[in-house]
């Protein structure tokens, strides 16, 4: 089993992520930026759930947009825990409206949650990784990307550079046998706070000015659940069980990419495509090396346990 560190575990996605993976038996460090604060009640939360199904699970302050706070975080769970061997990126923020009534310092913002964030984790983490030989970083996308909605224009602008910056980093990371995996989540309107808690455009001014597109964006939400497919729940559920499953995939043998879409819009067909144009693109450039995950023997690896494991 793995010792996992989930950011944004306060709600949704990666709260029933925690729970799924300390059922599964992993050892997680659930982490949120104020879990003796605004986060208390999802701390316990998750503590109560540890303690009524068993399973080591503990709660790290971790505030992406401080990389002072994601180094704190990291060693902590080294501190404690002894090793960490996954890291689920999972932080981030929903912003809806009209793009241009976003200020440039609003889209800074976003980017510095949803992108940076990310990459101030990895940059606590990579350096244990590297040095254990091998390890799992696990990135919540979205099939945003691919089908880009209205009226999400900077969220969506953001998931892309973090899928943009996972692939980039992954081409680094397969040579000391860490794996990459983006999980990408289609539309899901129930049982996580991005749109309860999504931040409006600050220009009011500018939003005025589109006024007669209001009623398109009232209905988003009841727009977007209408392309769920009949019968099926649509809920977050079924991507923490995802993460569930691959990580219980031994290493070399988790998917690069998988998606969860109960719109069936066909983002696996364009992955696929995007996957094979850039593979053949790499290969031609003489770095094919890159594009998989190095494989350890048993004798390099660290007592504490297996990479993957």
């Amino acid at each position: 089993m793995s010792t996992v560190l989930i950011t944004g575990a306060a709600t949704g996605i990666g709260h029933l992520t925690a729970q799924a993976l300390t059922r599964a038996g992993h050892t997680v460090w659930a982490s949120m930026r104020d879990p003796y604060g605004r986060d208390d009640v999802h701390r316990q939360e998750l503590l109560d759930f540890a303690a009524q199904h068993g399973g080591t699970l503990r709660v790290v302050p971790l505030d992406v947009t401080s990389q002072e706070s994601a180094d704190a975080a990291v060693a902590t769970v080294l501190r404690d825990g002894g090793d960490l061997d996954v890291v689920i990126q999972n932080a981030g923020h929903l912003y809806v409206g009209y793009t241009e009534a976003f200020t440039a310092e609003d889209i800074a913002h976003l980017l510095d949650v949803n992108v940076i964030g990310a990459h101030r984790v990895n940059r606590a983490v990579l350096p244990h990784l590297r040095g254990r030989g091998g390890g799992t970083l696990l990135y919540v996308g979205s099939t945003i990307i691919v089908t880009t909605p209205p009226f999400l224009g900077p969220y969506a602008a953001s998931k892309a550079a973090f899928d943009t910056l996972a692939v980039a980093t992954a081409y680094e990371a397969n040579p000391f046998g860490i794996e990459t995996c983006i999980v990408m989540p289609g539309a899901i309107t129930k049982g996580t706070q991005h749109f309860p808690n999504a931040t409006r455009a600050a220009d009011a001014a500018v939003s005025a000015a589109y006024a007669e597109l209001d009623p398109l964006v009232a209905r988003n939400e009841e727009a977007t659940s209408a392309l769920f497919v009949p019968g099926v729940d649509p809920s977050p559920v079924g991507v923490a069980d995802e993460i569930t499953r691959i990580l219980a995939l031994p290493h070399g043998g988790k998917p690069f990419r998988t998606v969860i879409d109960y719109t069936q819009a066909g983002v696996e067909a364009v992955n696929d495509v995007a996957r094979r144009t850039r593979e053949n693109f790499v290969h031609r450039m003489g770095f094919g090396e890159l594009l998989t995950p190095r494989q350890r023997h048993t004798a390099d690896l660290p007592v504490t346990g297996s990479p993957n494991s």
